[in-house]
Order: structure tokens, then sequence, then C-alpha cells
């Protein structure tokens, strides 16, 4: 991860790295808290880490993941579920955004198949 090898971080393959990582986290997230989460709570930040980190050596082809970085990422999904679901709780107060109604713009007479029709079937 150094440019040209000068001991200089290669910024954009660790920018994209979390920013995969932000993304996946906010799936996650998404439809339990408003995403972005913000402030951002330590356990997701220790989550983003081991998924940014996972992502770093995913990018890797030539080398395999070492197997406590693959726990580790394990582990940060396995949290973010539970988070979801509620059993592990951020105890922030940021409600899910409202995610608003379906409206239409149909009637009954716009139908192609009429419930008459449908039952016949």
């Amino acid at each position: 991860m150094r440019a040209a090898n000068r001991g200089q971080p290669e910024t954009q393959r660790l920018n994209e790295a979390i920013a995969s990582a932000d993304e996946i986290i906010n799936g996650y997230m998404r439809g339990r808290y408003a995403v972005p989460l913000s402030p951002t709570p330590g356990l997701i930040r220790g989550i983003s880490v081991d998924i940014t980190v996972f992502k770093l050596y995913e990018r890797r082809f030539v080398t395999e993941i070492p197997e406590s970085i693959q726990r580790r990422y394990d582990n940060a999904i396995r949290q973010l579920r539970e988070i979801r679901s509620g059993t592990i709780s951020l105890d922030i107060d940021i409600p899910a955004a409202d995610t608003g109604y379906y409206a239409g713009n149909k009637t009954s007479s716009d139908r192609e198949f009429s419930k008459a029709v449908l039952n016949g079937l």
C-alpha cells in the first residue's frame, strides 16, 4: 500500500476501501437509522476499520487474507446484522428517515385485469 516504494500510502486505494466499508455499513443501517450516521458511534468506527482492512487485503490477488483479518471481517458483518435486527443497540437517537408512501395514479377503470377476470383464472 505504498506509492512507488517511497513510504507514502496510496491514499486513493485507502479512500476506496473506506468508501466500500461505508457503503456496506450504510446498507445494513438503512431502514433502522438515518444514514450516514452522524456522529459515528465508536462501535461503528471499529466495524469500519475491520471492513476497510479486509477490503485492502481483498484487492491483493496474490496474497491470501490472514485468518485473523477474515475473522474480524466476519465478526463485523455479524455485528452489523445484530444492530440491524435490534439485538445490539447503538444507544443513539437517530431514527430511520421517513420512507414515505407509495401513491398511484391508477383507478379501478384503468385495470387491464378486473377482479372478475382474475377470479376466473
